[in-house]
């Protein structure tokens, strides 16, 4: 019998498993997730839009602007949670295109690729300072078409 021809790209994957991350945030406006892939199609860690460990969800507001002052975005939350992994040359899949701050991070770990689904705040000036440090540190920016894919996960135990 020949193999299955209809699976998804390493791409699609991965992006769908930063999407699914973002399940995990408590935001009720936007839910980001993170998915950093080093060498080998190897999951390096993931994260998502939240407050700090330790800080009660329902202790701090989720109203803009306050949750600024709280939230720890999906990027930033990825690096912290790889355990001082190096993540060298690594990739991040995140559907929105990071801020400033989540690009100084991006830099500084040594993360060499993001790829991103959408760029809505494009016109920002955190975006436009996160794309100005992004490419002066020679990150590359990959604007992700996965066409029309989509992926249906059914969690219940007869869904297999």
């Amino acid at each position: 019998m020949p193999k299955r021809e209809n699976y998804i790209s390493w791409d699609a994957y991965f992006m769908g498993i930063a999407l699914l991350s973002a399940h995990r945030s408590k935001d009720p406006d936007t839910q980001v997730g993170a998915c950093i892939v080093g060498r080998n199609n190897r999951i390096m860690s993931l994260g998502y839009n939240g407050l700090p460990r330790g800080c009660e969800d329902d202790a701090f507001s989720w109203d803009r602007p306050e949750k600024y002052h709280y939230v720890c975005h999906a990027e930033l939350n990825a690096i912290l949670n790889s355990g001082g992994r190096n993540l060298e040359g690594c990739k991040i899949y995140v559907a929105l295109f990071p801020c400033n701050e989540c690009a100084k991070a991006i830099v500084q770990c040594g993360i060499g690729e993001v790829l991103y689904l959408s760029d809505k705040y494009a016109e920002t000036p955190a975006v436009q300072a996160s794309k100005k440090m992004l490419r002066a540190a020679g990150v590359q920016l990959t604007q992700l078409d996965l066409g029309d894919t989509q992926i249906t996960i059914d969690l219940r135990a007869n869904g297999i």
